[in-house]
This record gives structure tokens, sequence and C-alpha cells, in this order.
């Protein structure tokens, strides 16, 4: 029986409706709905909602969550020494029609602290580097507006003028990291590279570097941006707006990452036999998310 068709009901919900902190409050209304005829179980469901949105909304909170996906994988030590041919950095959001920089689209802070890490890779190594990433989501295809200069251009501009850091590759059409992959290592293999140095932030890592094992490529993690080992004093168990996106960014990593696998197994028919070939899901699991 394929799965095909579930996975696609799956994927029509709107991720906002599964992630905090829209989720929590759709339970916390639920809650109070209850109430008025069964005030025990509405009391319950409505005081569980508000606990637990208390509790991912703070910078401990979330440490739950982003540790274990930041403990999947290990910061680069010797790039130098990693015999990789190329740089490949992912996208993240996007910052629309910035007046600062004329009306041009740049990226967001995360894509950014990304993209510093590239440029550091390439000081040290020399490589050339590959930017990944379109407009559209998951999906979706982004409009005709959106087509004309993509994340990947956004990246590219800010490496090249900001960074100092030549841009050989531009990936533009890309909707989410399974196509980033897909369409990356079509790029690289034409001109012959096989083995990459991957950049992305530490909670991204994971649900990544499986995402371009599958597509072919013999991927070296280089992850940025560590969340799990900063400050944890009493401050951090303080409700905040960073500790709510470290939570839903976790969240949505894990969610992630067992869609990939779901939508993996969909595609390979489930086979047991398939499952231990070397370039299988399960295996590229088992090298990629420890």
């Amino acid at each position: 029986m394929s799965l095909q068709p579930v996975l696609d009901l799956i994927n029509a919900i709107p991720r906002d409706l599964i992630l905090p902190p829209a989720n929590l409050f759709l339970l916390i209304l639920i809650g109070l709905l209850l109430w008025r005829r069964w005030p025990r179980a509405g009391r319950a469901v409505a005081g569980a909602g508000l606990a637990v949105l208390i509790l991912v909304s703070s910078n401990a909170g979330a440490h739950f969550f982003v540790a274990p996906l930041e403990a999947m994988t290990v910061p680069l030590r010797a790039p130098e020494a990693s015999g990789a041919q190329a740089i490949v950095v992912l996208a993240s959001g996007r910052l629309q029609d910035a007046p600062e920089y004329g009306g041009r689209d740049i990226p967001d802070y995360i894509a950014l602290g990304r993209l510093r890490y590239a440029a550091h890779l390439h000081h040290r190594t020399g490589l050339p580097v590959l930017v990944t990433g379109g407009n559209g989501s998951s999906g979706r295809h982004p409009g005709l507006a959106d087509r004309a200069y993509a994340k990947a251009d956004a990246m590219a501009t800010a490496l090249r003028e900001d960074f100092g850091v030549p841009v050989k590759w531009v990936e533009p059409r890309s909707r989410d990291t399974g196509e980033n992959a897909a369409f990356s290592a079509a790029l690289l293999r034409a001109d012959g590279v096989q083995r990459i140095l991957l950049v992305t932030d530490a909670m991204h890592m994971p649900r990544s570097c499986a995402a371009f094992a599958r597509a072919g490529l013999d991927v070296v993690p280089a992850p940025t941006m560590f969340f799990s080992e900063q400050s944890r004093g009493l401050g951090a168990w303080v409700p905040s707006p960073e500790g709510m996106r470290r939570s839903r960014y976790a969240l949505y990593e894990l969610i992630g990452m067992g869609w990939y696998r779901l939508r993996s197994a969909g595609k390979t028919g489930g086979g047991s036999s398939a499952s231990a070939a070397p370039g299988s899901p399960a295996a590229v699991d088992a090298k990629c998310q420890g």
C-alpha cells in the first residue's frame, strides 16, 4: 500500500497549526470550550496548554528540544583537512524590500549567521561556494515577481559585497531542504564535485545532511550557531520571544526529520532489504543523525 496519499494529506496541513504557539493556543481554546459542559476536563486541557506554552516560551524549556538535535552533530575542527571540493550554504529567510539596501531583499539574521561561517570556511580553505534557496515553500511555487530575485541571489550578493567571498554557483529554484539537496547536487556533479562542506545551523544539520547524502553527495557537516550551551541560569526560565523561537525551530526540525523518513519510506516502499543498503534512508540517518 502506497503512503503517498497520506503524505500528501499531511503536507496540506498548515505548519503553523502544528507548531507552537498556535497549536497551544488551540489547545487552550478547546479547554475553554469544554469548561462549561465538563469543567474538570476543560480546566485540565486549558491548564495543560497554558503550562506547556509557558515552558516552551523559555530558553530553559527550549533546551529540552534543542539539545537532542544539536547532540547529533559536532563542530568542524579541521576544514582544511576535510577533503571537500566545495562549500554549500543553505538559505533561511529573507527581509523583503529592505530600504537601507535600496529596496532589495536581504538575508535574515539566521541566513547571515550561516553566511558568516561560510565566509570563514572559504577564507580558511579557498573552496568555491554554492548558495541554494528559492522563494517558494514546500509544495508551493513562488509568484513571478519572487522568481526574479531569490533568497540564493540575496545570499550571493551578501557574500560578494559584505564578506568579500566569490560565489561560483547560485541555485535559486529550491523550495525546501530536499530540493536544496537535489538541485545543488545536479549543479555540483556537472563540475565534478562530490564531497562538500555543508553549512547550516546546528539544529538544521541532521535533516540537511541526510537530504544531501540521499542526493548522492559525500557530506562533511559544517554546523554553526549552537544554542544548547548558552546560559541556563534562573533567567533562562523566564518566557521570552527567543525561547519560543528556539522551541518552534527545534520542534519543526524534529517533525521534519520524521516527515523525511516517512517520505523516503513512501518512495521506497519501506522494504527491509532496501533499508539495509549503504545509501538507504536508514544508513543515511545513522550517518547524519548519530
